[in-house]
């Protein structure tokens, strides 16, 4: 099971998300007890008011080189654990970003 998954046109991304941190960055891969697999993430801000969640669609628009507005939390505002939804991006070039971003930094536990 990947970390992602088409929906349509769009793609819905499971990610693990640590806010607080001292770098921010996105790559690699976390898997839970029922294998589930999850992007790593990290930002540097913190879980307050949903910044480290703003914090997290800003970091993706960037390295997907996809518009912010395209980007949206779709379940997990007060968990790690979160679904976005990437409007558009099903096409070619989002899954083909998105799943080097993945493979970047391997498993991410």
């Amino acid at each position: 099971m990947t970390a992602f998954v088409r929906d349509g046109d769009d793609l819905l991304l499971a990610v693990r998300l640590t806010p607080g941190a001292t770098r921010e960055e996105v790559g690699g891969v976390w898997t839970d007890e029922k294998g589930a697999r999850w992007l790593g993430a990290r930002v540097r801000a913190v879980p307050e008011k949903g910044k480290a969640n703003a914090a997290l669609v800003a970091l993706l628009a960037k390295r997907l080189d996809w518009p912010r507005s395209a980007i949206s939390l779709e379940s997990g505002d007060t968990n790690r654990l979160k679904r976005l939804r990437i409007k558009g991006g099903g096409e070619a070039l989002a899954y083909v970003r998105l799943s080097a971003i993945i493979n970047e930094q391997g498993d991410a536990s």
